[in-house]
């Protein structure tokens, strides 16, 4: 496709240099403009730990170049849940239709892997756009909305046309958008997660432990059973096996960290009564992260002037939907759409548009994450039979309730056939009818999604970005809410107008 208009770049600062930040900066330098990223940490000591690149994220990263070869990417091909106290499977599932059905692939990374491969299409050298230039040791204390400025732990002061807040559940971006704080609190349960990860040759070199290495190329399994999870699956071509064990403690952790180390018998103990074979897998355990799991209900707004947040830190959402990582990388696809050919004149339309794209959309992913962690736990198809009501009625503030997915199928369909790229490009083209994406914004066409949108419809007149009410939360906070009607009324009146103005109407 041709490029936009010609225009100058925008000096863009991004702060948090995770998945998150590093897609970002791939699209914002995609779309032309000139990226500098601020991180804490000397980016050294990366988390050792795995995560889902499920197809909605996956379609826009394979088409930025992405070598999931390279990258040591498993492909998901099956699945199976099972007790985890006497090992008997009571569902299993053949995943290899993933990619047929959804148009891209669904993998298994080392988050090192995926961290490492989105640094190097964020820094290369050769590519569209000026590379970006990262930062390290830089914290930013302090954001300033209206001067586009971040202040950093060592004084300095930093300017830019746009700062992004990526830099995770406890940025300081949510306050100066808001004005308020607005942390993100522990979960009532399910409130903790051990994360770890063995070699699989030391799975397989124990007779007791290798019939789970066996046959299990691009496998996810679930063990459930009094009130425990383990979710186990493969990265780094099969080399390594991740485990994500999920639980409820009476400990209450307001801030998350990654970084802190459990003894193996700490492990042990939460899963006691878990199958012999299963506590044999666990004891291989040698480097245990525990991850306070928090959470924090959608908010109202994601930018102010010359801020926006995207990923952790606009919408922290809890693991069960295995859609974090997933939903920071279509922020980041949708943003650097909305940002080809933005000038500083038209950048808080342009930040409109973004948010038209992907409120909705995150705000239900987190309410999905949150409301599905009951269910998630057990075999039990009656148990938690509230939670669906529940999911409707929370879900239904940002989707028409009619459109709320209500089995396990149409909660995979929704989650992994949305198509940002379609609907960011929809909605830029309602923005601006001369508008078209750059040429080279992606290196290969992005194979399209088969899930209908959820952004919200421009009004009629031209007036709005948005056709949309404010709806009380009834927990202090207040969300755009695009309801069906709208859409419909919206459409009804345009027809109106055309009708009456070819004089078919008095």
């Amino acid at each position: 496709m041709p490029s936009s208009i010609k225009h100058s770049p925008l000096d863009i600062i991004i702060v948090g240099a995770g998945i998150a930040g590093f897609a970002a900066a791939i699209s914002c330098r995609r779309a032309g403009h000139h990226v500098e990223i601020y991180e804490r940490s000397a980016l050294n000591n990366e988390l050792g730990a795995a995560i889902h690149v499920c197809p909605n994220a996956s379609r826009g990263l394979l088409a930025w170049g992405l070598d999931p070869v390279q990258a040591q990417f498993v492909t998901c091909k099956r699945s199976y849940r099972a007790h985890g106290s006497t090992l008997v499977r009571f569902h299993e599932g053949d995943d290899t239709y993933v990619t047929e059905k959804f148009g891209a692939p669904w993998f298994f990374a080392h988050r090192v892997d995926l961290h490492e491969e989105l640094k190097r299409l964020a820094t290369r050298q050769d590519g569209e756009g000026r590379p970006a230039v990262v930062h390290l040791k830089s914290e930013v204390t302090r954001y300033d909305t209206a001067a586009g400025s971040v202040s950093l732990s060592s004084g300095e002061t930093v300017f830019g046309d746009l700062v992004i807040a990526a830099d995770g559940v406890h940025t300081g971006s949510v306050e100066a958008i808001l004005g308020s704080p607005n942390p993100a609190l522990p979960t009532t349960d399910y409130n903790f997660a051990y994360r770890f990860l063995i070699p699989t040759e030391e799975l397989a070199a124990d007779p007791e432990t290798v019939q789970f290495t066996e046959d299990d190329d691009g496998r996810v399994k679930f063990f459930v059973g009094e009130g425990r999870r383990l979710v186990w699956y493969p990265c780094r071509d099969n080399k390594v096996h991740n485990f994500v064990a999920i639980f409820h403690s009476d400990e209450q952790v307001y801030r998350e960290d990654w970084q802190t180390h459990v003894e193996t018998s700490a492990l042990l103990e939460t899963y006691s009564a878990f199958h012999p074979s299963l506590l044999a897998v666990l004891k291989k355990a040698k480097d245990v992260k525990q991850w306070p799991l928090l959470f924090r209900a959608p908010i109202s707004s994601w930018h102010k002037e010359k801020l926006v947040a995207i990923g952790d830190a606009a919408h922290p959402m809890l693991p069960h939907q295995g859609q974090g990582g997933a939903q920071a990388i279509e922020d980041a696809v949708a943003l650097g759409i909305a940002l080809s050919g933005c000038t500083p004149a038209n950048l808080d339309r342009r930040l409109k548009v973004f948010e038209s794209v992907r409120m909705n959309r995150a705000s239900v992913m987190q309410i999905f994450s949150i409301r599905s962690r009951g269910k998630m736990l057990t075999s039990n198809a009656d148990a938690g039979q509230d939670e669906p009501e529940k999911i409707r009625t929370d879900a239904a503030k940002f989707m028409p309730a009619e459109t709320v997915p209500k089995t396990p199928e149409e909660f995979f369909a929704y989650n992994f056939g949305y198509d940002v790229v379609r609907d960011s490009v929809q909605a830029m083209q309602r923005e601006d009818a001369s508008w078209e994406l750059p040429a080279n914004f992606f290196e290969r066409t992005p194979v399209a999604g088969v899930y209908p949108s959820l952004e919200r419809e421009v009004d009629v007149d031209g007036d709005s970005i948005a056709k949309s009410r404010l709806l009380d939360s009834g927990n202090g906070g207040r969300h755009l809410v695009t309801y069906a009607a709208d859409v419909y009324h919206s459409v009804v009146r345009q027809v109106w107008r055309i009708l009456k103005s070819a004089q078919y109407l008095a």
